[in-house]
């Protein structure tokens, strides 16, 4: 059985409607599949009604904005409650933040000479609670301003761009609490994505644990194959279980499809074991 715990619909910045997106599961051959939008559970129980047909086991899962040592990290929750008031309360939190940095960034992109961008950016939103760096992405592509999102992404929407905007998100232990408390694991998004020297690594890790995280993404689809190794060493160094997600958010946007993962390395305990 393929597994993939770690992907995105309509309700952040995905492409797929949450019923698509477990059918494309499906026909991949997806056995077990966790959708986890951006700070939003909101697609969990459309996906849901869409699994039994798909053949598909859906995890209720949910990716959490968190801001540590200057930088977004991202902690995902797999079997949560997304009704439980802490986890629905601090979401909505969240996506009250994203509203107000969605116009600043519009703000940032006007006084570059790019103007629309805020409704543009909308105009590929399914959810209006949940305006995203992808959807003002999308739309500057279709504007012609940059050939492809990479390119929006490195000209406008990083550090020191015009279209950067600073936020402060969940903290750390608020992400892992929210998860814990409503009865899910809390898991290390895409650890190789950070910009984090050896010794600030550690200390995430360090931290993560402490803080009650239970696993890491060791395979994941912004990892190298060597990166793999990499952290399936952490894994076991800090006694965390090891998870496996695409981070599919579409066919043209994603570095791998849904299910297109190699197995765990050896010597890793897989998350999916307590779920």
């Amino acid at each position: 059985m393929k597994v993939d715990l770690h992907s995105h619909s309509t309700w952040s910045d995905g492409l797929l409607k949450p019923a698509q997106l477990v059918a494309r599961a499906g026909e991949r051959g997806v056995g077990l599949l966790a959708l986890t939008d951006h700070d939003e559970t909101g697609g969990l129980a459309e996906a849901c009604d869409a699994c039994a047909a798909a053949g598909v086991t859906l995890v209720n899962g949910v990716e959490i904005s968190v801001s540590w040592g200057g930088h977004t990290v991202h902690v995902v929750g797999l079997r949560v409650d997304p009704a439980h008031p802490s986890l629905s309360a601090g979401l909505a939190k969240l996506r009250e933040g994203r509203h107000h940095r969605a116009e600043a960034i519009a703000r940032g992109l006007e006084k570059a000479g790019i103007e629309g961008s805020l409704a543009g950016a909308r105009a590929y939103v399914t959810n209006p609670e949940l305006v995203g760096r992808a959807h003002f992405a999308r739309f500057l592509v279709e504007r012609g301003v940059a050939r492809d999102l990479q390119a929006v992404f490195r000209r406008y929407l990083t550090p020191g761009k015009p279209g950067y905007v600073p936020h402060q998100w969940a903290g750390l232990g608020e992400a892992v609490d929210w998860i814990q408390a409503s009865g899910g694991l809390a898991v290390l998004a895409h650890p190789g994505r950070y910009p984090f020297d050896a010794a600030q690594r550690e200390a995430l890790f360090e931290g993560f644990k402490e803080t009650g995280g239970k696993g890491i993404e060791v395979v994941t689809g912004s990892h190298t194959a060597d990166q793999f190794d990499v952290y399936a060493r952490y894994a076991r160094r800090y006694g965390l279980l090891a998870s496996s997600g695409s981070d599919f958010h579409g066919a043209s946007e994603s570095r791998r499809d849904l299910g297109d993962l190699p197995e765990l390395p050896s010597g890793c305990e897989p998350i999916w074991r307590c779920l």
